[in-house]
Order: structure tokens, then sequence, then C-alpha cells
């Protein structure tokens, strides 16, 4: 993967007879491949079944809240 010198700039400005057709081409060529992988990266994933389990315990937890006089 290609790195960025740290100095570059991440986000130019557009300049002022800049079509958007030139804006487009232009942020096209600075997307890197750096920028993709902020995109790509994997989160950590929870279980279904470890999620449902919990909403279930706030459930009943709420429930018996309410049903209490």
């Amino acid at each position: 993967m290609k790195k960025r010198p740290s100095n570059a700039r991440t986000k130019s400005k557009p300049k002022r007879k800049e079509s958007l057709r030139q804006i487009y081409a232009r942020v096209k060529r600075e997307f890197s491949a750096a920028d993709l992988q902020k995109f790509s990266v994997d989160e950590p994933m929870i279980p279904a079944e470890q999620v449902l389990a919990e909403l279930i315990a706030i459930n009943a937890k709420y429930s018996k809240r309410r049903s209490k006089p």
C-alpha cells in the first residue's frame, strides 16, 4: 500500500473556476489505498444470541417495574 507523506493535505479545497467534473476527477486521483482501508476495516462482531439475551433481560427488568402498583 502506498503511504502518503505526512505533510500532504488529505482534503483539498475546490478552486474557484473549477467545474464539478474537474473536482470529482481531482478527488478521484487523490484517493489512495490508505483512504480505502479506513472504510474496509472489519469491526469486532457480537453474536446475535448474546444481543437477544441482553434485550430479553432488559425487557424483563422494565416489565417488572411497570407491573408493580
